[in-house]
């Protein structure tokens, strides 16, 4: 996908041997008396794709939000490029390298596919790069070129995301999270949207993925963590969790706390 272009050249070598691209240490985040993370920690390498799975009140949004910055953390730290991110406005962390493509997609209604694209390059000063890298993705998405001057919210929910994905990858991020990007729509739709990932990742983006389904999530990831009741119940490889007999119970937090990580 030609119009996919990231601020990386690909994959970026072993994430073993290379300082994290986004490092959480005790993260913790509460509303009011309901804890939803207790001291979560992980890693996301350049050029990796980490997905995190669990069920629903699992924590999974508040987790994405607490990095992006729109909700601030009780307690731990995040570091993006070696520098911390928590109280930053959400501008900042976009212009750092930062988006977010929150679940429910969220496109502007009464805007035109058009519109909302141009609003993911507000931060960016290369307006004529940045037109080009719109019709690029008019090419990549041709339902969307069809329709870049009807209004967003008559898009289907498959073509609502692809909107969405692409004008997040308009801010020129360095890691792209994603929340449920598969949620209510149809496999053949979610099929496309995860190779639309697998491409994204190829041009040099990390991902963190957050998926309610978990097989697909074990498929794309180079890690994934599972997390419920605001606790990392488990993490690792596909080959490591889907043979794995305590995968289910830990995906429906039955595993005892502070399980294998």
């Amino acid at each position: 996908m030609t119009a996919i272009a990231g601020q990386g050249g690909g994959r970026q070598g072993s994430a073993e041997t290379l300082a994290p691209l986004l490092s959480i240490r005790g993260l913790t985040v509460r509303y009011g008396p309901i804890t939803a993370l207790d001291g979560l920690s992980l890693d996301v390498g350049a050029g990796q794709v980490i997905s995190i799975v669990g069920p629903n009140g699992a924590g999974k949004s508040s987790l994405l939000a607490a990095i992006a910055g729109t909700v601030k953390p009780a307690g731990g730290q995040v570091t993006f490029k070696g520098q911390p991110t928590i109280g930053q406005p959400l501008e900042q962390t976009v212009r750092r390298g930062i988006a977010l493509v929150p679940e429910g997609r969220h496109v502007l209604a009464s805007l035109t596919v058009l519109e909302n694209l141009r609003l993911g390059a507000t931060i960016r000063r290369d307006t004529a790069e940045a037109a080009r890298e719109i019709e690029g993705f008019f090419k990549t998405f041709p339902i969307l070129g069809e329709r870049r001057n009807k209004s967003a919210g008559r898009l289907s929910g498959g073509e609502q995301q692809m909107l969405v994905i692409a004008r997040a990858l308009l801010s020129k991020p360095t890691l792209l999270m994603l929340d449920e990007p598969s949620l209510g729509l149809a496999p053949k739709i979610t099929d496309q949207i995860y190779a639309m990932l697998a491409s994204i990742r190829e041009a040099g983006v990390s991902i963190l993925v957050v998926e309610q389904n978990a097989a697909r999530a074990l498929r794309v990831a180079d890690r994934t963590y599972v997390l419920n009741g605001g606790i990392i119940r488990m993490s690792g490889t596909e080959a490591e969790l889907s043979g794995n007999p305590d995968f289910e119970a830990a995906y429906f937090g039955l595993a005892p706390r502070g399980g294998a990580q």
